[in-house]
């Protein structure tokens, strides 16, 4: 195991699966650390870094979801939750509080492993620890996006995304007055088939999105409806 090797926290009050994705991940080359409630993934929070946290909904005292809101409090790491909740309600409670992804139970390795790589991948590059970006900031009145830097600032205040957040801002972006639909959104973020109820899912990260760069999240400047065919970006001044 090498230093640079990815960090992962596992939250879960349940050993046995804690246990099995240690095994498993851990084979995979990442470094783990494990948390038995929510309480104790925040403290890890406090003195280690992770490129991604796999959380578990249904836990004592404190659930998933709450943690995942304290979680985003501290860090901007991709929040995959892992839960046997499958209904689109919980779905939607998972992204709401900040979650990235949502992997039902029971899952294939193959698809836990693939999500895990694709998750931490998207964070390093909207990090800057892979690739070379260009160099080039884009402008829209008082929203600045550095390409470079993968910085986002609002009136030279710099704006706090998930990388979820980040990679959907900037690909309406870089193609401003252009419909994207709630389909072709998901699958382009999240690379992978539509599914029923993942427009739900797009429409969470585009509220939250709102809320982070408008003055006034129900009239957004930026981010606009096409009401019946989906979302697109408006170069406002």
């Amino acid at each position: 195991m090498t230093q640079s090797a990815p960090r992962i926290l596992i939250v879960d009050d349940n050993p046995e699966i804690r246990e099995i994705l240690q095994i498993l991940l851990g084979g995979e080359g990442f470094q783990i650390t494990e948390a038995a409630d929510g309480c104790h993934a925040l403290k890890e929070l406090e003195s280690c870094y992770f490129d991604l946290i796999i959380l578990d909904v249904m836990m004592p005292e404190m659930n998933g979801y709450e943690t995942c809101l304290n979680i985003r409090a501290k860090s901007n790491a991709p929040i995959l939750f892992l839960s046997a909740r499958t209904t689109d309600s919980d779905k939607l409670l998972g992204f709401s509080s900040g979650g990235d992804d949502y992997l039902e139970k029971p899952f294939s390795y193959p698809e836990l492993i693939g999500r895990a790589k694709a998750l931490i991948r998207r964070y390093h590059v909207y990090q800057g620890k892979e690739e070379t970006k260009p160099s080039s900031i884009l402008e829209f009145g008082s929203l600045t996006i550095d390409m470079a830097g993968e910085l986002v600032c609002l009136s030279g205040r710099q704006i706090e995304l998930t990388t979820t957040e980040y990679e959907m801002l900037k690909l309406l972006a870089q193609n401003p007055h252009q419909i994207f639909s709630a389909q072709r959104l998901y699958e382009a973020i999240w690379n992978e088939p539509y599914y029923y109820g993942a427009n739900n899912t797009v429409m969470v990260h585009i509220r939250n999105l709102r809320l982070k760069i408008e003055k006034d999240p129900k009239n957004p400047l930026y981010i606009k409806t096409a009401w019946g065919k989906g979302y697109h970006f408006e170069s406002a001044m």
